[in-house]
């Protein structure tokens, strides 16, 4: 079997390639289909998940962050797939695949990263009129941490767009999911809520 012919750090290469171009697939399929994010779910404590990877601590700074489960996907499905096409043509040379996988796991990476703040930047830079967002009701969908310590997320519906806006609080506890919420103010890139 052509697999068996295969080296051992052959096999780890193209085992991790292909589980994770699997995973990748799945992903792509899911948010085709805009099911990335009909999985949110939200821990207690002090970190929040969502379906599509993003984990966000009390920090929030709203940067770039590249460490998803799309990016981190990326990185060992292109870096597996490099280092595996590498250990083939570098025979018994164990560190030249390895940087190789490494390097171009690392570009799809930093590339995913882009993108997906790029698209951010799209679906939140429209035409949407911000203090006119001020006064509504929204839901909250990632908690939002007490006394702006942190980020949590909202979505509402409004000026004719479904939006999923960062949200902070001045309230002296923790606003849980699926609470409704007023936005009080919004600022340049988050909205100020109270409950209701």
């Amino acid at each position: 079997m052509w697999f068996q012919a295969l080296s051992v750090a052959e096999k780890i290469y193209f085992i991790i390639a292909v589980v994770a171009s699997a995973l990748l697939i799945i992903q792509i399929v899911l948010m085709l289909f805009s099911l990335g994010g009909a999985g949110d779910f939200d821990m207690t404590g002090d970190v929040d998940v969502n379906m599509d990877g993003v984990f966000d601590g009390d920090a929030g700074d709203g940067g770039l962050s590249f460490f998803t489960v799309k990016g981190m996907t990326a990185f060992f499905a292109l870096g597996g797939w490099c280092g595996f096409a590498a250990q083939m043509g570098f025979q018994g040379n164990i560190w030249a695949p390895i940087l190789i996988a490494v390097a171009t796991g690392t570009v799809a990476l930093l590339g995913v990263g882009f993108a997906m703040r790029g698209i951010a930047k799209m679906q939140s830079s429209g035409n949407i009129v911000k203090h006119k967002l001020e006064g509504l009701t929204a839901t909250v969908y990632v908690s939002v941490p007490e006394k702006r310590s942190g980020r949590g997320k909202i979505v509402l519906t409004a000026q004719d767009s479904y939006m999923e806006i960062d949200a902070m609080t001045d309230e002296g506890e923790r606003i849980p999911v699926d609470t409704q919420v007023k936005i009080v103010e919004y600022r340049e890139d988050f909205a100020l809520v109270a409950k209701l």
